[in-house]
């Protein structure tokens, strides 16, 4: 046997051995990329549960106030009941590419000295060097009503008033700074979060289950609430307000539109002096936004900010970050259980025309 031949032919079925080899963990990459890139955008967090990431900027960077998922014994129910947050987390990002830096629990339901259980979607404001924690929480008789806790520095630990806000009900508090250096409180949340159990501001029960209490199909939808807040940011100045939403043709968006109705998850924010009010729309699971002239709206309905995540609820807020815009959101992505969600973020895009270019949250 020639030996020159006999090792040229070794070494080739070697590579082609070897080949074959880098062939199968190349393919087995490409699936696994394929399998990653089902969602847009990766968790931000991981090593706990988050969701209804509230992103304001402070200090010059990107902090995110989410409510913090938890396994429960509780049973799932349509009320929410499954949903019973305990705690908050504050997190921080130098760069919307950057490190998630977890600041640590800095507010428990054991620190409020009125709330029950189930701290639900919060949102933060700054004034004078002071931070601003509001947040949701169910009372001893299990109503929903909104605290406020405050701290010296935007990652906490915050501090709970010893009572809720005057006034305050439902969930999902949002607080939107005007450019005059007014602040605004948007909250409501329907089925679970008891909206539908208010008249003119009165509590009103009409009973436990998801639709009692909300107007008929060809009635006018239950709207979110609006108060401009105190100068001491701790209570409401006025009356809370309905915040209308409309359609083009200048109507009230009825009951019956559940592609279009408010649901939860109330969010303000300004765009070449005009303000955007977006929210859930809960059973359909898109993020909509109307457009108006005054932080009190109305606001008339445009289209969808995000569409349909995996998992059953949605809950987002946007904020402006280095001249750009960026959406937080949350799915299910770690777990597919709808009470174990986490967070996330896209680059969220104004058309020419002022108009929001929907963003789809799974690759088709």
């Amino acid at each position: 046997m020639n030996l020159k031949f006999g090792f040229a032919a070794i070494i080739a079925i070697c590579l082609l051995v070897s080949c074959g080899t880098q062939e199968n963990k190349q393919e087995d990459t490409i699936t696994e990329e394929v399998e990653e890139s089902k969602f847009l955008s990766p968790p931000l967090v991981s090593h706990i549960y988050t969701a209804d990431p509230s992103a304001h900027v402070f200090d010059g960077k990107i902090y995110i106030y989410p409510s913090h998922d938890v396994e429960t014994v509780v049973e799932e129910d349509d009320m929410g009941a499954h949903f019973n947050m305990m705690d908050y987390h504050v997190f921080s990002m130098e760069s919307p590419d950057g490190e998630v830096v977890d600041h640590g629990k800095v507010l428990d339901v054991e620190d409020i000295p009125w709330a029950k259980r189930q701290l639900w979607a919060p949102d933060a404001a700054e004034k004078d060097g002071k931070y601003y924690l509001y947040f949701p929480a169910k009372d001893k008789d299990d109503i929903f009503r909104i605290g406020v806790a405050v701290a010296d520095n935007p990652a906490g630990p915050f501090k709970a008033e010893p009572e809720a806000i005057n006034g305050s009900y439902s969930m999902d508090p949002a607080v939107f700074k005007d450019d005059d250096g007014s602040y605004y409180l948007y909250f409501g949340g329907i089925w679970g979060g008891q909206l539908q159990q208010y008249r003119d501001n009165k509590y009103q029960p009409v009973g436990k289950g998801p639709y009692d209490g909300i107007p008929a199909a060809e009635e006018v939808s239950l709207m979110p609430k609006i108060a401009k807040l105190s100068a001491d940011m701790l209570q409401m100045a006025e009356s809370p307000k309905d915040v209308m939403l409309l359609d083009a043709d200048g109507n009230p968006i009825l009951a019956g539109d559940n592609d279009r109705r408010f649901f939860e998850a109330a969010w303000v924010h300004k765009y070449n002096d005009k303000y955007y009010f977006s929210y859930s729309t809960g059973d359909t699971h898109f993020i909509a936004y109307g457009i108006g002239d005054s932080p009190y709206g109305p606001f008339t309905y445009q289209g969808n900010i995000l569409n349909p995540v995996q998992g059953w609820t949605n809950h987002h807020s946007i904020v402006e970050f280095q001249n750009k815009w960026y959406l937080f959101y949350h799915d299910t992505e770690l777990t597919d259980k709808t009470h174990l969600r986490n967070i996330k973020m896209a680059e969220l895009k104004h058309n020419a025309d002022g108009r929001i270019e929907t963003i789809e949250p799974i690759k088709k």
